[in-house]
């Protein structure tokens, strides 16, 4: 099973600036393509330590004495790595976002594409679906949650199109009876953007992205030695926000206090002052390559 094309894979092995006995963590394995380059530049007496809420990506495991699979969200990346002796490491890649098989997965409940269930569980075992925040958030909550999550301008509008739908005709259970709520609401010529904008927010909420996010860019100094590599890979905004203030500041959000010489107490130094993006030939090949956004930073 193959789950991705691997996004920016030669510009992500050259951020990690592999080292053949080094420790290496790949937060998001999802398909394991950027998992195998890592093991690949690796030697014989490498680690890599891969991460995966998902356990259908065990699946795209290679059969390989140096890799250990961590059934669990990245955002608890300390604690496994403690556990499993692997610290300090010396690189850490983290590609945010659904792996290509959960969108292309109709029963996921990911994509406006498939009509399937509305699940967006990356973690199939997780209590919190889609469904259960469209049929049981009141309509201020559902408000929040497209306001914030996927930026959608007249959020309240909608909040209040799908508690009337619910009230009137049932539960909402499946990707297209939201996308048939959603719709009429997006401006002329901009429902597949607006539909996405509504996907995107459930999908957030559902799975606690943001906070996860946050709570893995924090943990990431403290379990990478000094001259580890920090690369990540974000899609929206919402993502990449805190990642370019986390590698600029040492903060996740707003700027903190300068010392009397002018200097940050940042603990990285930018290995790509700018965000990488992918070639147009990759975008042409991989057209989810196309708002992917690559931070590099060194632990200092």
């Amino acid at each position: 099973m193959s789950y991705h094309i691997p996004v920016m894979l030669k510009e992500c092995m050259e951020g990690l600036n592999i080292k053949a006995t080094g420790i290496y963590v790949d937060a998001t394995f999802g398909g394991g393509g950027h998992s195998r380059a890592i093991l690949e530049r690796l030697g014989p007496n490498g680690r890599l330590l891969v991460f995966d809420t998902d356990e259908q990506a065990k699946a795209n495991l290679p059969e390989d004495d140096r890799i250990t699979f961590i059934h669990s969200n990245y955002r608890y990346l300390a604690k496994f790595l403690r556990l499993h002796k692997a610290v300090p490491v010396d690189g850490i890649l983290a590609d945010f976002g659904v792996s290509s098989y959960q969108i292309d997965t109709a029963e996921r409940g990911f994509s406006i594409r498939f009509e399937g269930p509305l699940d967006m569980r990356m973690n199939p075992a997780a209590a919190l679906s889609a469904s259960e925040v469209v049929n049981t958030y009141s309509r201020e909550q559902l408000a929040d949650v497209f306001f914030h999550y996927g930026e959608i301008s007249n959020a309240r509008k909608l909040a209040a199109a799908l508690e009337s739908r619910r009230m009137l005709l049932g539960e909402i259970q499946t990707t297209q009876q939201l996308a048939d709520v959603a719709r009429p609401l997006a401006g002329r010529g901009k429902e597949a953007k607006y539909l996405a904008q509504v996907f995107q927010a459930l999908r957030i909420e559902v799975n606690d992205e943001i906070k996860a996010i946050e709570e893995f860019l924090l943990q990431t100094p403290d379990v990478l030695q000094e001259g580890g590599r920090l690369v990540v890979m974000a899609y929206h905004s919402l993502e990449d926000r805190p990642v370019k203030n986390f590698v600029k500041f040492g903060v996740l959000k707003g700027e903190p206090e300068k010392d009397l010489y002018g200097r940050y107490d940042c603990p990285w130094k930018l290995i790509s002052r700018k965000a990488i993006e992918a070639s147009p030939e990759e975008v042409a090949a991989n057209p989810r390559a196309r708002s992917a956004k690559l931070r590099i930073a060194e632990k200092v």
